[in-house]
């Protein structure tokens, strides 16, 4: 039985579990640029009926001070109060195949307790593997294929899918947590770093959820009907593109940004090393983040009606 039963309820009715099925995490907190982590938790809630096997405790995980609950007001009352869920669930894909899905937020506290209860979940269900998902920004183009940083211990995936491989420090998350102990105890381990756009990144970018899923998919076997985020993503780079043609500056960026990205993905074709070198200069970011100020302040300025949205 998983370790810290005070850190979560265990549903009566929760369904019975096979063993050996990937696991899949999905947090968010610190960073989720493009809302990468987000859209992709909405999907699976969503469009994929996830049957709850355990629900953790907010009042020991979380900070309601900085994550607050939300609470409908109509008129004269309230009617709803909704505060956030991070949930164990058993989840099928689009063809009928089972896996474990651990969604919501980060825990604001106690992450070693809370690492422990995940790896003991993981050993009761004898899971074949732990994938998990985050997204930062970088200074890439929307015009190129989203690309990853892969870490743990799956060699394959790392040597296919990593193009960028820095050695650097970085603030540590919950996800980054788990990843090292299940590298520890054992598990079968991949994290996804996805690198989106950073002039895009405060947006809800349906790219970004599209490349997380589809990273889950290559790391887990599982199948997804993504057709839904496919045409959301068609309108949104229509405004985008939109914006861009009408700001000369805008486009001289992108254009600065298509050309490094495509030296640098050339020299990692001819054998060269997926460093920063050549992908990051530090005279991007003052004046990119200015431009994707202005560029957020269009997006946002939209009709609600006309606002992106996830199936």
């Amino acid at each position: 039985m998983p370790a810290h039963r005070d850190l979560f309820e265990r549903l009566a009715d929760a369904p019975v579990v096979p063993g050996g099925l990937p696991l899949v995490v999905l947090l968010t907190g610190f960073t989720d640029a493009g809302g990468a982590v987000s859209g992709a938790i909405d999907y699976m809630r969503e469009d994929l009926d996830p049957h709850v096997i355990a629900v953790f405790s907010n009042d020991v995980l979380l900070d309601y001070r900085a994550r607050r609950p939300i609470v409908t007001f109509d008129k004269d009352h309230l009617t709803e109060f909704r505060p956030p869920r991070l949930e164990l669930s058993l989840v099928h894909d689009a063809l009928g195949q089972p896996f474990l899905l651990l969604s919501g937020y980060e825990p604001d506290f106690v992450w070693d307790a809370f690492a422990e209860t995940v790896i003991a979940f993981a050993r009761e269900f004898d899971v074949s593997g732990l994938t998990w998902v985050h997204a930062i920004a970088m200074p890439v183009p929307h015009t190129r294929e989203l690309g990853v940083t892969v870490s743990g211990n799956r060699t394959e995936l790392i040597a296919a899918q990593s193009i960028w491989q820095p050695r650097t420090q970085v603030p540590a998350t919950a996800g980054h947590l788990l990843e090292y102990r299940a590298s520890a105890a054992g598990l079968l381990v991949a994290g996804f770093v996805l690198l989106v756009p950073h002039y895009l990144a405060e947006t809800d970018y349906p790219a970004a959820t599209l490349s997380a899923i589809d990273r889950i998919a290559s790391s887990t076997g599982r199948v997804f009907d993504l057709d839904g985020l496919r045409d959301d993503n068609l309108e949104y780079l229509a405004k985008v593109e939109e914006q861009i043609h009408g700001n000369d500056e805008l486009a001289r960026m992108v254009t600065g940004l298509e050309e490094r990205y495509d030296a640098y993905m050339a020299n990692l074709s001819d054998g060269g090393a997926p460093s920063s070198a050549g992908l990051i200069h530090e005279s991007d970011i003052p004046s990119a983040d200015e431009l994707a100020a202005e560029l957020e302040r269009y997006l946002a300025s939209r009709p609600n009606g006309d606002e992106d949205k996830r199936n």
